[in-house]
């Protein structure tokens, strides 16, 4: 099986978030970044697992600039048997997916992962676009999959239940929780990276659909305010009048 996985970056949970330029550009200084959680954990690990089961290969495919190498050398190490980066700063989704599918186009893989989202923009768009742009199946938000042959048997969460879907490769499917298991990279692995190989191919020709125009940090949370255990009618007039919950 020739599996395709898309790695982004994301900052790290604990970096502070701020933004420059009016607003209009994200602060990229101190922040430290990672692989996007839903792309390591759940798409590149299943996606391991796969190649474990049935054979193949498992190439990385990430939109950005030299900066994300060593993001990308994370997934060598973790498993990945080679990677891809097109030289181009990511941009809008559509930009991102249409380099992805371009790539995957020219070298027919089986199945296209992506996480659900980037923890970051939280936009949920470029799987669906990859597919679309392929002209392939497309699942999203899958928590299993399993493989017979060529046929893949996958579950999502929807609402009151799980959904389950029987399809043929080539497809397309985004990664939730419980998917697979996060993999921490051991030493060899991490060696391993160093010499596995990182391609870098150029952008194909496409425009950037959506521009940002700024952005803003959310309100701050207010102090909490504590009640007597006793004074029910406060309790009540607080969740009435301020909060708004009854």
């Amino acid at each position: 099986m020739k599996l395709l996985v898309c790695i982004s970056k994301s900052p790290d949970t604990t970096s502070k978030i701020d933004f420059t330029n009016n607003n209009t550009e994200f602060n990229e200084a101190g922040v430290q970044y990672i692989v996007n959680p839903y792309d390591e954990w759940y798409a590149l690990v299943r996606a391991l697992e796969l190649k474990e089961q049935n054979g193949g290969s498992v190439t990385t495919i990430t939109v950005g600039t030299a900066n994300d190498d060593a993001i990308i050398r994370k997934g060598l190490a973790i498993g990945a048997d080679n990677a891809v980066r097109v030289d181009a700063e990511a941009g809008d989704a559509f930009f991102t997916a249409f380099q992805i599918a371009e790539y995957a186009k020219a070298n027919g893989f089986d199945i296209v992962f992506t996480g659900k989202e980037t923890i970051n923009y939280n936009g949920s768009q470029v799987g669906g676009m990859i597919a679309e742009l392929l002209d392939q199946p497309f699942v999203s938000l899958a928590t299993n999959l399993k493989m017979n042959g060529n046929v893949a048997t996958i579950s999502k969460e929807m609402v009151g239940g799980d959904e389950v879907v029987e399809l043929s490769t080539p497809f397309v499917v985004s990664a939730a929780k419980g998917m697979a298991e996060q993999r921490i990279p051991n030493m060899r692995g991490i060696m391993a990276a160093r010499t596995k190989p990182l391609e870098v191919i150029p952008a194909a020709s496409c425009d950037h659909l959506v521009s940002f125009e700024s952005y803003e940090l959310p309100e701050s949370k207010s102090a909490c305010k504590y009640v007597d255990a006793d004074n029910m009618a406060e309790l009540v007039s607080l969740l009435h009048n301020e909060a708004k919950v009854i």
